[in-house]
């Protein structure tokens, strides 16, 4: 386990993360209409969350992890203060044109079919969910005995969940998909192609129906 300031410290650290991060910020707001309110789903300490506010969006943010909670109340205080971040108890508290969740938020959320009803109810017709899942396809993590015995399982549930504290789960896109149905639509997979073979995150863009 992480304090929240540790794990600022050390996504911020890390050249590899932050050119992921950068990704995943330009076309979040590359997809946002101008001044469009966003909620940052799973908002760690609020990196992305103050980049968005920055580029004029009235963001809410909602983060379980009380750690997690504590730091981005530091990081992002001067925005809670003027109101241009607003931490929430829960994504049903906000209306907004976007819900973003980077970095495998939603790789510890084993049941998404209750995830995407509930921010079916915050995203109106024609808004999106932008998520960043770790790829199952990554091939950087075939040196691992978890992922070689768990490969099956993959190709034919399309999900698994690695043995350990946190059990983190691993999901194709398909069963994503199907569990945004009939809320959300899958429009779009980055990477595509052999891409996923060398990318250890893949961002996947559901569009609200």
């Amino acid at each position: 386990m992480h304090t929240g300031e540790q794990y600022h410290n050390f996504m911020l650290a890390s050249e590899r993360d932050r050119a992921v991060r950068g990704r995943f910020q330009k076309m979040a707001l590359d997809l946002l209409g101008k001044g469009a309110d966003i909620l940052d789903f799973g908002a760690g300490t609020g990196i992305d969350a103050k980049t968005y506010s920055a580029h004029g969006h009235h963001t809410f943010v909602y983060e379980p992890s009380e750690a997690m909670r504590d730091y981005l109340g530091h990081h992002c205080q001067d925005e809670i203060v003027r109101k241009t971040i607003v931490p929430i108890a829960s994504p049903g508290e906000c209306r907004v044109q976007a819900v973003t969740a980077n970095f495998a938020v939603l790789n510890h959320i084993d049941d998404h079919t209750s995830l995407f009803e509930e921010l079916s109810r915050a995203v109106g017709p024609g808004g999106f969910v932008l998520a960043s899942m770790l790829n199952p396809y990554f091939l950087g993590d075939a040196r691992y005995g978890w992922w070689r015995r768990n490969l099956l399982t993959l190709m034919r549930d399309g999900h698994y969940a690695v043995a350990s504290e946190s059990r983190i789960h691993r999901f194709t896109p398909r069963i994503v998909a199907r569990a945004a149905k009939p809320y959300f639509r899958l429009e779009r997979i980055t990477p595509r192609g052999l891409g996923l073979a060398v990318h250890l995150y893949m961002f996947l863009l559901l569009r609200r129906i």
